[in-house]
């Protein structure tokens, strides 16, 4: 893959056609080791965020060796680029089979579940084995995300307590898992979920090996305004404490967005403006998924010219004939931007090129690694913090 220094030394380089997919390698890994510093336990990365060979290969060389997947796909590729790898199997419902070839052909020892039908099935497709780790799935509240996962999953706390004891007989290791939404603009939300399992434990009175708080951990995007890392994790600390149980258990999270957002962006070409909308060459159906059906905004910024200082907020087209591939914003950039211009769209790890369909035809595209730093960082200075907080605000 073609190596640059930045996204406008490849403009000037290429004056690309299609879009292109920009990997920072350095974003991730830095991502990586302030979790593996900081976190009070073991990190595991989700790989439905960003599973493309070159973020799994920083990640773990960074010192991640712990990858949740949620399909047998996912688990094939983590064990094809990272034979030694630990693969947890954390999606609460799968498919008979994916489970059995997950046990047998991959060594695959770790299954989340929610119910007792998926218990069951675990159990049966792994023939009784008991050198599993299970972790059951709760389902907690989801207020604080800016996109809320609540209801498709998760064992309520009626069912909890009798579940729990189930699953205690069939594996070697006893866990729960929640998620408490994808972008947790609170930490408090940790703490609340926290406190719904100490009552669990509590109660079943049965030893537990793993706390599992999930994912959600934030990126910084213009428009929200999430507390330092740093906040999340001491409030997990201190609720972890509080749940004091009777035994050591192991503490896990799975950080997708908040460990590669930050290590992706997206160059675009205009190809026409009409006076607020820009039509560019990726949208909902490519890269800009979140900024299209969940309103995400980007930092974004021009390349290859001198722009006009005056900032006007601008919505974007995508290259489809289906009006759904609007991105509203706004997006703040020159007032005096016209077609044959290049946007740089920040933070475009996440979700990004895992969602990427063939829609239209306009699938095309090329990849390229960037040396330089990403438009904003929840990893920086405090003075850099600043500046990224002032984008918030925009």
């Amino acid at each position: 893959m073609d190596r640059y220094i930045s996204a406008e030394s490849l403009v000037c380089t290429l004056r690309p056609q299609r879009p292109v997919s920009c990997i920072r390698p350095k974003a991730a890994h830095n991502a990586a080791q302030y979790f593996l510093k900081n976190f009070p336990g073991h990190t595991l990365y989700a790989v439905k965020t960003n599973p493309h060979p070159y973020i799994l290969k920083a990640l773990y060389n960074a010192g991640i060796n712990q990858f949740d997947v949620a399909s047998l796909s996912e688990v094939a590729q983590v064990r094809e680029n990272l034979s030694k790898a630990e693969i947890n199997f954390l999606h609460p419902v799968k498919n008979r089979a994916a489970i059995e070839r997950a046990y047998y052909e991959y060594d695959v020892r770790s299954f989340a579940f929610d119910s007792i039908t998926e218990l069951e099935k675990i159990s049966a497709s792994t023939n009784h084995s008991k050198d599993l780790t299970l972790l059951m799935r709760l389902s907690v509240s989801n207020r604080y995300a800016a996109h809320s996962l609540h209801g498709k999953f998760g064992v309520t706390s009626a069912t909890a307590v009798t579940l729990l004891k189930d699953a205690a007989k069939r594996c070697e290791r006893l866990g729960l898992c929640f998620h408490v939404g994808s972008q947790c603009l609170d930490p408090t939300a940790y703490r609340l979920a926290l406190q719904k399992i100490k009552k669990i434990t509590c109660t079943a009175n049965i030893p537990i090996d793993i706390i599992d708080v999930g994912g959600g951990f934030p990126s910084l995007y213009p428009g929200q305004n999430p507390a330092p890392l740093a906040d999340y994790f001491s409030e997990i600390d201190t609720a972890l404490t509080e749940v004091s149980l009777p035994n050591n258990f192991e503490t896990w999270c799975e950080p997708g967005r908040a460990l590669v957002a930050e290590s992706g962006s997206i160059i675009v070409h205009v190809d026409a403006r009409k006076n607020n909308l820009l039509y560019i060459n990726d949208g909902t159906y490519g890269g800009l998924f979140d900024a299209g059906l969940l309103g995400f905004r980007y930092p974004v910024k021009c390349l290859g010219r001198s722009g006009s200082t005056d900032l006007k907020p601008f919505i974007f087209y995508g290259p489809t004939c289906d009006s759904l591939d609007v991105m509203p914003g706004p997006f703040m950039l020159p007032s005096n931007i016209t077609e044959g211009d290049y946007i740089e769209i920040g933070i475009t790890g996440a979700y990004s090129s895992a969602l990427r369909t063939p829609f239209n035809g306009f699938d095309k595209l090329q990849e390229a690694i960037l040396e330089d730093a990403p438009m904003t960082s929840m990893y920086t200075s405090a003075d850099s913090t600043n500046t990224a907080l002032n984008l918030c605000k925009l």
